[in-house]
């Protein structure tokens, strides 16, 4: 089932929202390909491809918050594309996540119930690690 719509993750398993977005997916009944980014790292290469998919710019994928991210200089309006990218492969932790990749497109999943929009078939309801009960749209 999982190579007629495949998904594959970029996760932190410390990440709540990463978490969430992962049990989101299998509880749509996927079993998705999970990538532990802060152990796999990244490469340009990669990170390209994944900004080209998004549409985005490498600051869209820039955490701030628990990263060196201010020290290394990536928040001043100066820092370029280039820095933060380069930035990104050396420390993989600058990366935002959850990352999720199906064929309906590659999204940073944000709150974690963004996820819904990539998949295919959805659960019927789900509820988060707070507590909260997501019931997807129809």
């Amino acid at each position: 089932m999982g190579d007629e719509f495949p998904i594959t993750i970029f996760h932190n398993p410390d990440c709540g929202t990463s978490r969430n977005a992962l049990e989101i997916i299998r509880a749509a009944g996927y079993a998705p390909t999970v990538v532990e980014y802060l152990q796999a790292g990244w490469t340009r290469g990669q990170l390209e491809d994944l900004l080209s998919r998004m549409n985005a710019r490498p600051q869209d994928l820039l955490r701030e918050k628990g990263t060196p991210a201010a020290e290394l200089g990536l928040l001043d309006p100066g820092a370029s594309d280039d820095q933060i990218l380069e930035a990104m492969v050396a420390h993989p932790i600058l990366v935002n996540r959850p990352i999720v990749v199906t064929p309906r497109g590659v999204k940073l999943s944000r709150p974690s119930e963004a996820v819904l929009e990539l998949l295919d078939r959805k659960p019927a309801s789900f509820t988060k690690e707070d507590g909260e009960v997501v019931i997807p749209p129809p």
